[in-house]
Formats: C-alpha cells, structure tokens, sequence
C-alpha cells in the first residue's frame, strides 16, 4: 500500500472541513490548469458558507469562485455519486471522511495537511496574506502532483 501514485486521475475530490475555502480553491486552480482534462469537484465534512476572503484572493489570479456553494460528501454522493480515482483532504477530518468511504469505493486517497486561514488575526489585508499563502501552498502541491498529467497553463 506504501507505493507512490503513479497513476494519473481522471476524476479528483477536494475535500476539507467546510467546503469553504481550502477545498474550493484547490478544485478552482487544478481545473484552471486542465479545463478539459480531469472532472474536478471539492467537498467538505460538515457544509460552510463560502468564505469572501477565499473568493477575493481567487479573484487576484483572476479565477471566480463566487458562484461556488459548500457541498457535503453526503451531499456529493447523493446528487452525483462519488465516482473518483484521487480524493485530496486537506484537514484531518476529511482525511478520517476519505478513509471511512473508500473502504467500499476505489480511490486513492492523499493527505496534503494544509493550514486553515479562517482563524487569522489582524486587519484585513493580514488575513488576506494567511489565504493567499494557503493558496500559494496548494498551487504548489497541485502542480508537483499533477505535472505528469501534461503542461499546466504558466
């Protein structure tokens, strides 16, 4: 089970907390670097609101996640099943969720532990930086993980 994925995905699952910030981000900037090539969503353990920070740092790299509402895994698996080869959790608890599922499903499961910004302290342009440096984290992550997948769009 030790062995690295070599495999490239078809179908890839964000998942977090709340489906609100780090997940949404994550499924906006890998289907922005192949808008035809993979089926990407993103979901969350319990739903949130869509966090406005999350969106205004999406808009500075000029992608509009506003129209994005927080979905469960419940949810996802209700309305259009959870037919994924790589499921990404990006907090503990969607981790716990991921493993719990894929007991009887045939997913990949990552771990990428990636910091929450909502509990940022300071004005508004600090807890803008604590996003943008989430962001920055994950475009960093997506891009080594998903190089062999073909050229990103740089």
């Amino acid at each position: 089970m030790g062995a690295p994925p070599a495999r490239n995905p078809q179908a890839v699952l964000f998942a977090c907390g709340q489906n609100s910030v780090r997940s949404p981000m994550a499924a906006s900037l890998l289907q922005q670097m192949f808008p035809q090539g993979l089926y990407v969503r993103s979901a969350g353990v319990k739903k949130g609101e869509l966090d406005p920070f999350a969106v205004a740092v999406m808009g500075e790299l000029g992608q509009d996640i506003s129209a994005h509402r927080p979905i469960t895994f419940d949810e996802l698996e209700d309305w259009e099943g959870l037919n994924f080869d790589l499921i990404v959790t990006l907090s503990p608890e969607a981790h716990h969720k991921a493993l719990e599922l894929t007991r009887t499903l045939a997913a990949d499961v990552e771990y990428w532990p990636t910091h929450d910004p909502t509990g940022t302290e300071g004005n508004r342009e600090q807890k803008l930086q604590a996003y943008r440096e989430v962001c920055d984290g994950l475009l960093t992550r997506i891009r080594r993980r998903f190089a062999k997948a073909g050229a990103t769009n740089e």
